[in-house]
């Protein structure tokens, strides 16, 4: 049998539960791969299937696409071809907001317990690790890719981690497998692209077990890390509030920097965001000092970080609000400029239109019930509200009388109209 069938016969053992996608560029690293699978009749029984992914960032990618479209069809497998829409605009380079968009397809197509196989091999970690290392990384980074994590319903699973390339390359032209040539791996301008032409084969020179080695270091310092993780774990949970998402900022800086740094990691990737910099995090650092009543905020790209109250809270980029928006409201789904929404706890309608709009500034409100007039500033921080979202607050006026803040307070009018339409207000903030 053929060396690499037999790695993934043996890997499909190990791994025994759970349906089969492979992610096929049509490069010759996914091709080996998905047609090796397609030999297996254990692969076919488990529901074999091909994800492909057209970027659109070249003029033959439909091309390609049908390219692996057609040679999955001949191998008896079922390809789905996924176009994305790739935006670099928000501060990532080409390659990395490529890489999101890819991803974001692939865990939203996975089914339940589908695992997603990528053809990433010895010499990918080798130049993942080298990566990681000129950036700075810790253990975690240096630990290189991970075999297999969760990714949407399913996980994603890299069965060929310890095979080196050239395994792969040798299937492929035994097997005279035609392959995509993306020009774009040919370009040393990119940072893996260089490291692989450049950098690798002359370490290799000198060092002919290089790529061995680094991914033996790999392995050992994510060894490392997952016996880190089970210190940090422990502490995670009685530092993170379950109803806000926050994160205690005194006992996370008290943390020694290998248990502090992993655990803003994944915090930060629990919610779907990017981990920081190294400088970023020093500066996240710093700014948990800051004195009462100042409102620290770091952002990097796809991430901003608060520190509020003693507290660290993570979002996704704010989008810019036109503080002048208003709208006219009957009680149906209103989409709010920062992208929550105001709408009634119960369909109804209500019995006169309101103009909702946002804080302008120096505005008073008397509660129903209270015996005095509040200032909205004022009830705003009595009630904890986060800063971030106090100015996409929906107002609600009637003839140009505030009587309602979101679905915080109404005056005795405001209630009254609530009231007669048997539903009241709820906002739901973005974030």
């Amino acid at each position: 049998m053929n060396k690499l069938i037999e790695i993934l016969q043996q890997a499909l053992r190990r791994q025994a539960q759970g349906g089969l996608c492979v992610a096929y560029s049509g490069g010759p690293d996914s091709t080996a791969l998905l047609h090796a699978l397609a030999q297996l009749p254990e692969a076919h029984a488990r529901g074999l299937r091909a994800l492909h992914i057209d970027h659109g960032l070249h003029p033959d990618s439909r091309q390609w696409s049908e390219h692996c479209r057609q040679l999955a069809k001949e191998w008896g497998v079922p390809c789905l071809v996924l176009r994305v829409e790739v935006d670099h605009a928000q501060g990532y380079g080409l390659e990395a907001a490529a890489r999101d968009a890819r991803y974001r397809a692939f865990a939203m197509s996975l089914v339940s317990g589908e695992h997603l196989l990528l053809g990433h091999h010895r010499d990918d970690q080798a130049e993942t690790v080298l990566l990681k290392l000129l950036r700075g990384a810790g253990p975690e980074g240096l630990g290189g890719m991970r075999e297999a994590r969760a990714l949407g319903q399913g996980s994603l699973w890299r069965p060929l981690l310890d095979v080196p390339r050239q395994l792969l390359r040798h299937y492929v032209e035994v097997h005279e497998l035609p392959c995509i040539d993306d020009p774009s791996n040919a370009d040393s301008r990119l940072s893996r692209n260089f490291l692989r032409h450049e950098i690798l084969p002359r370490l290799s020179q000198h060092w002919p077990q290089a790529v061995e080695s680094i991914a033996h270091s790999a392995r050992l310092n994510r060894s490392a890390t997952e016996t880190l993780a089970r210190h940090w774990r422990a502490v995670q949970l009685d530092m993170v509030d379950s109803a806000t998402g926050s994160l205690d900022a005194a006992r996370w800086l008290a943390l020694a920097p290998a248990l502090r740094h992993p655990l803003l990691d994944d915090w930060l990737h629990a919610r779907g965001l990017p981990a920081p910099t190294t400088a970023q995090r020093e500066q996240i650092e710093r700014q948990c000092l800051a004195r009462d009543g100042q409102l620290p905020c770091v952002r990097w790209a796809g991430a901003e970080l608060h520190i509020w109250k003693g507290r660290l809270w993570a979002l996704p980029p704010q989008r810019r609000v036109d503080p002048l928006w208003q709208a006219s409201w009957l009680g149906e789904p209103l989409a709010l400029p920062d992208g929550g929404s105001l709408l009634l706890e119960a369909p109804a309608r209500l019995g006169q239109p309101l103009t909702v709009r946002l804080r302008q500034g120096g505005e008073h409100i008397r509660p129903a019930g209270d015996a005095h007039t509040r200032e909205l500033r004022d009830l705003f921080q009595q009630s904890a509200m986060p800063p971030w979202r106090r100015t996409a607050c929906p107002l609600l006026y009637a003839d140009d009388e505030l009587i309602g803040v979101g679905d915080r307070w109404l005056t005795e009018r405001g209630a009254s109209l609530f009231l007669a339409a048997g539903a009241a207000p709820r906002w739901q903030p973005a974030y």
